[in-house]
């Protein structure tokens, strides 16, 4: 009898799966879109993130376990070597179920995106994903070492994957002691993959729209080659590119509690690019050429979407005669937006726990009608860093409310260095009684498109 494949052959390539890095933001939005999609919540999704995890290990000795456990959990180099992009957007499509949608979300990982999704009744579809590798030897401080190790990296990965780019990101107050054992790399497609395609020419309905969201921020990047670039440090983090320096002192007390005092401050002279989340402009390009209405939206901060959504879900309800007197406050990954559309909520999301995205949402909660109650699930960041909004401005928010203002008391028990998993989103929503015996009516993509067009440029989306 003949072996299908001798031992000569190619491994195969690893799953999407394990590809996908589980602790990534866009990631942990798939996972609840794809339950939004099934009419579920995120009580299933109990996996804690990394820095989550231990709490009760020595202050001095956590960091070098979670250190060890993100080595454990990342994927190994010789899979990264075999990493097949297009397998991956086969997977991500095979997740969501339903033999026709109203419409596909596609673009940058926004939390409010995924909102307008589950609302729509829509797949959510990220332009990249995030892969976390193995990096032998490696500390918090030694980002040169980091780049060094990413380019071999990168190099096998983009050599078996010609429609992609690579945006190293190295970023220890994201990431904490994990950035010490692992490199984390942003894969994003130039070209909308075969399985995206086939997706939007044949399971989304033929008065449907594919809708892509992208994030304009623009990060100091070095260009290593003509499809993979290095930057140290992220506009999510809360900080600006010139923060990154141990000129500046809230920066080395973060490195200090991380146990890290070296560090060479980044050249400032480095030409500005799209950070990470954003995504390529050729996606977008490309998108308009797959059969389906397509509409391209471009929003230079994310609370500039989060305020859009949160509106319009605000006057969806309204028109609908439903109440739309509570507002929840979602930050990172903890968030059910199944929950949120199902229970007649007003949707704000918080990229992450840092001032500036929490000064964003006091700003749209000041510049709104009140909100009978406004609930608030403050993600703790997982790392300390004065960037991060302190509990008070997290109370400020719920203050908004009229009658009920309300901040997780087991997430800010936790706050800031216990992230929680979305699970805890959806226990803490399942106390909230629905707006009504039944969810609302489905928001119509052709409606969504036209309040895009009259309301979204005044707060500073850009719409063709």
């Amino acid at each position: 009898m003949t072996d299908f494949q001798s031992v000569d052959a190619p491994a195969p390539a690893p799953p999407g799966g394990r590809v996908f890095c589980p602790e990534s933001l866009g990631r942990a939005l798939l996972e609840a879109s794809v339950r939004a999609a099934q009419g579920l919540g995120c009580r299933s999704l109990d996996r804690m993130p990394m820095l989550g995890r231990r709490p009760g290990v020595r202050d001095d000795l956590r960091a070098r376990v979670l250190a060890s456990d993100a080595l454990v959990e990342a994927l190994p180099i010789d899979e990264a070597a075999r990493l097949d992009a297009a397998a991956v957007a086969q997977w991500i499509t095979g997740r969501y179920r339903s033999a026709v949608y109203p419409a596909a979300v596609l673009g940058s990982p926004h939390g409010s995106a995924t909102h307008l999704a589950a609302a729509m009744g829509a797949a959510w579809l990220p332009s990249g994903f995030t892969v976390s590798v193995p990096w032998p030897g490696g500390t918090v401080g030694d980002w040169h070492s980091a780049a060094d190790w990413g380019t071999v990296v990168a190099e096998r990965i983009l050599a078996a994957n010609p429609d992609v780019t690579v945006r190293q990101v190295h970023d220890p107050l994201q990431r904490g002691p994990l950035c010490a054992t692992t490199v984390t790399m942003h894969v994003r497609w130039t070209r909308v993959p075969a399985a995206y395609r086939a997706f939007l020419r044949s399971r989304v309905a033929p008065d449907g729209a594919a809708l892509h969201f992208r994030d304009l921020r623009n990060w100091p990047v070095r260009t290593v080659c003509e499809r993979y670039g290095f930057q140290v440090g992220s506009p999510v983090s809360g900080w600006a590119p010139q923060d990154y320096t141990l000129a500046n002192p809230s920066f080395q007390r973060s490195l200090a509690v991380l146990g890290e005092s070296r560090w060479d401050d980044p050249d400032p002279g480095l030409p500005g690019r799209y950070a990470e989340p954003s995504g390529e402009p050729e996606f977008d390009h490309d998108l308009r050429a797959c059969g389906v209405a397509s509409y391209r939206v471009l929003y230079p901060r994310p609370g500039v979407l989060s305020a859009f959504v949160a509106d319009l879900h605000r006057t969806w309800l309204r028109s609908h005669g439903r109440p739309d007197g509570h507002c929840v406050v979602g930050s990172g990954s903890l968030m059910d937006p199944w929950q949120v559309y199902a229970s007649g909520l007003v949707p704000y999301w918080c990229e992450a726990a840092t001032r500036r995205c929490v000064e964003g949402a006091e700003w749209w909660l000041a510049g709104s009608a009140p909100f009978d109650a406004v609930s608030v699930l403050p993600q703790p960041p997982g790392v300390l860093s004065e960037a991060h909004a302190v509990a008070a401005q997290w109370r400020s928010i719920a203050a908004f409310a009229r009658r009920r203002p309300h901040v997780d008391r087991l997430a800010m028990s936790r706050y800031p260095l216990l992230p929680m998993s979305a699970a805890h989103a959806a226990t803490a929503l399942s106390t909230v009684p629905p707006a009504g015996d039944a969810p609302p009516p489905r928001m119509r993509p052709d409606k969504v498109v036209r309040a895009l067009r009259v309301t979204g440029p005044p707060l500073g989306l850009l719409v063709a």
